[in-house]
């Protein structure tokens, strides 16, 4: 079973450190900012800072526009995304401090709980076709082209358009790929 979630769904959030909005793309069914198992959301961040305390949680972050920031995680561990689709995955309870390398950068992130949910992501700049794996959850995100996916149901294919999400949540029943270039796959998982 899928859902395309157009980006007018989504809401703008204010950032739990105050220092600017996030948008949420999708969270679990009765999460909230505060207390939620798993979340996925776009963040423009203009300044260098510190990053808001999601401690329990585990963090993904990926590069979606901008020329990079670099993430300081602790004196011996430092992340640099220079590149478009590349990606940091650490805990959420870090004091990760941003360092913007040339301007703002925008960035797409899932988060999840750490003791219950396992999240994992992949991301594809050149042209690619991809067999989703089989998750509790799974999301393909467009950044700038429309993307074939394409089902062994073929009644169920369809075409993401940029900026939209693809939520899946029967992978284990029908199989679905993915065709196209500047893409996120996201896996969600229990622990």
């Amino acid at each position: 079973m899928y859902e395309i979630i157009p980006p007018q769904n989504f809401k703008q959030i204010p950032w739990k450190n105050g220092q600017g909005t996030t948008i949420e793309l999708a969270i679990n069914e009765e999460g909230t900012v505060n207390d939620f198992d798993w979340r996925l959301s776009i963040a423009t961040v203009k300044n260098d800072g510190p990053f808001s305390d999601f401690s329990g949680y585990t963090r993904n972050l990926v590069l979606i526009a901008g020329n990079g920031l670099s993430l300081e995680h602790s004196p011996t561990r430092v992340d640099r995304l220079d590149e478009l689709l590349q990606f940091s995955t650490f805990d959420g309870g870090c004091k990760t401090k941003a360092t913007l390398i040339s301007g703002p950068i925008t960035d797409f992130n899932l988060m999840t709980r750490t003791n219950r949910f396992d999240g994992r992501l992949e991301t594809y700049r050149d042209p690619s076709q991809i067999k989703l794996e089989k998750a509790l959850i799974s999301f393909v995100y467009s950044l700038d082209e429309d993307l074939s996916i394409q089902s062994n149901k073929t009644t169920s294919n369809f075409s993401l358009k940029p900026r939209e999400l693809a939520k899946f949540t029967d992978i284990q029943h029908q199989e679905w790929v993915v065709s196209g270039r500047n893409f996120i796959l996201v896996y969600i998982g229990n622990r």
